[in-house]
């Protein structure tokens, strides 16, 4: 290899050096570009909207712990106990002459109690707490555990099962307190956070979102409107607090839908704090809730009944019955009426007329619009009182052939039936004693007892009525009006 070769090489390298440390430096400097706008994007962001939804400010939008540390010091474990009676039967070998003769013949103890464990939140300085009816029912001992571990007895103020709110007072002042949000803004996706003492393990805070809201038709309360979350609640956690993302209370932590395991599934139910706070404060003002009252047996527009009445299906709320003498017979509603606003305001169902008249002071005037006979017209009542035991609404709601009623037997109403049914003499119609299982009439409930006042909006006062009307609906679809107990509702049976 002469001279000339070997320096030609030794410049090869060189510039070869140079071109990867030249290259190097530009991909570097490419690399780090790329990787400050990758990490622009990449860096965690809350996307949510402005308002009750929005992310809490401080920790750097990291955590929660600014939202969460002014509500734990004001929401408190609630213990209660009550003594129940233990059946005799419940412990039958002390019967047994054998045992009588090791316990002298004594019968166990006929009473044991019983212990509950809830929570609850202070919203008041001055030791007032809201929480959950069934933490605090029958209770004969409450105590209330605050987060300094101070324990002090409670005293119920009132209580209102229909909604499973109660209010409970402590001696003590100078509290923490909560702050009371609206739940009539919340929507899907905002955040939640759930406090209590599940389990009785301690104070606990756990985090979701809020699933939906206006769960109702579940059979837990009378007056249902939930909150469903899917932060973590569990058995101790009722009467305890569900948050926004700014640290309010917006619902009242109440029920789980937990199967056969007994623990959180991730479908949690909150009473919204708009209604609890209604509630709050009537039984503060009267002792009790006092409820709007209307006096109609109401029901949901199915498709059916929107199809037999000439309306616009799930929307308003059917009227099955008008109690005499009510606000709703003063003011001229009538069977088949179909509320559809209720102050200016759309009445979305049965249940959300229920809740609206509910929270409405006797006295006042409700403006209804009426859909009725394809007419639309207004109607002013003026609200009763809700008598007790009733909603605000009032009660709840051998054929042809071929017709949808066929194997459905009826006879007719005489004095010792109506007596029977527990019916007043203004009640006509004819009394079902047969129904076919499998027939379209069980399908939709029609049962034995039933008394059918209407058959397709036409009075029912003979067997032979009956037999006439049904013979003229032929293998139509055919719209009952039923009693059952004193309360009228309309069903719809339909051809197989």
């Amino acid at each position: 290899m002469n001279m000339k070769t070997i320096q030609l090489r030794r410049w090869g390298i060189v510039c070869g050096l140079v071109l990867v440390f030249v290259g190097g430096g530009v991909l570097g400097l490419f690399a780090r570009s790329w990787a400050n706008q990758a990490g622009d994007k990449i860096v965690p962001v809350f996307v949510g909207r402005t308002g009750a939804g929005a992310p809490p400010a401080g920790d750097n939008g990291m955590g929660f712990a600014d939202v969460l540390k002014p509500v734990l010091p004001a929401v408190v474990s609630v213990t209660s106990s009550r003594v129940v009676k233990v059946p005799q039967n419940q412990f039958p070998f002390f019967n047994n002459p054998f045992f009588q003769q090791f316990f002298g013949g004594r019968q166990p103890p006929q009473q044991e109690r019983e212990q509950g464990l809830g929570s609850g939140v202070i919203v008041n300085a001055d030791g007032y707490i809201l929480t959950n009816n069934h933490v605090i029912a029958k209770a004969t001992d409450i105590k209330v555990i605050l987060p300094d571990k101070r324990q002090l007895p409670g005293k119920v103020v009132g209580a209102d099962p229909k909604t499973d709110i109660a209010v409970v007072k402590i001696a003590a002042n100078g509290l923490p307190t909560v702050t009371l949000g609206d739940s009539s803004k919340l929507q899907v996706g905002d955040y939640a956070f759930a406090i209590g003492n599940p389990f009785g393990v301690g104070e606990t805070a756990t985090m979701g979102i809020i699933s939906a809201t206006g769960r109702n038709g579940l059979d837990i309360e009378d007056y249902e409107d939930f909150i469903q979350t899917d932060a973590s609640i569990n058995p101790g956690n009722s009467g305890g607090a569900l948050l926004n993302a700014r640290g309010e209370v917006i619902g009242i932590n109440t029920a789980i839908l937990s199967g056969n395991s007994g623990g959180n599934q991730g479908i949690g139910f909150a009473i919204p704090i708009n209604l609890a706070k209604y509630v709050m404060e009537q039984i503060l003002s009267h002792g009790k809730v006092v409820r709007g009252y209307i006096g109609v047996g109401i029901q949901e527009v199915t498709p059916d009944l929107a199809k037999a009445f000439h309306v616009p299906p799930e929307q308003g709320a059917l009227v099955g019955s008008v109690e005499p003498n009510s606000p709703a017979a003063k003011a001229g509603l009538q069977r088949g009426d179909v509320i559809t606003e209720l102050n200016g305001q759309p009445v979305t169902g049965a249940n959300d007329l229920r809740l609206k008249v509910g929270m409405m002071a006797p006295g006042t005037t409700a403006h209804l619009k009426i859909l009725s006979n394809g007419e639309t017209r207004d109607v002013d009542v003026v609200l009763g009182e809700a008598p007790s035991g009733k909603g605000a609404g009032g009660p709840s709601a051998g054929s042809e052939e071929n017709s949808p009623m066929k194997g459905v037997q009826v006879q007719e109403l005489t004095g010792d039936i109506r007596q029977q049914l527990g019916l007043n003499s203004e009640v006509k119609g004819v009394v079902v004693s047969e129904v076919p299982d499998g027939s379209p009439a069980s399908d939709v409930g029609l049962q034995r007892g039933d008394v059918i006042e209407q058959v397709n909006r036409h009075p029912v006062t003979s067997v032979s009525d009956y037999d006439r009307l049904i013979r003229e609906a032929g293998a139509q679809t055919v719209v009952l009006l039923i009693n059952r107990g004193g309360a009228t509702t309309f069903v719809v049976v339909q051809p197989e």
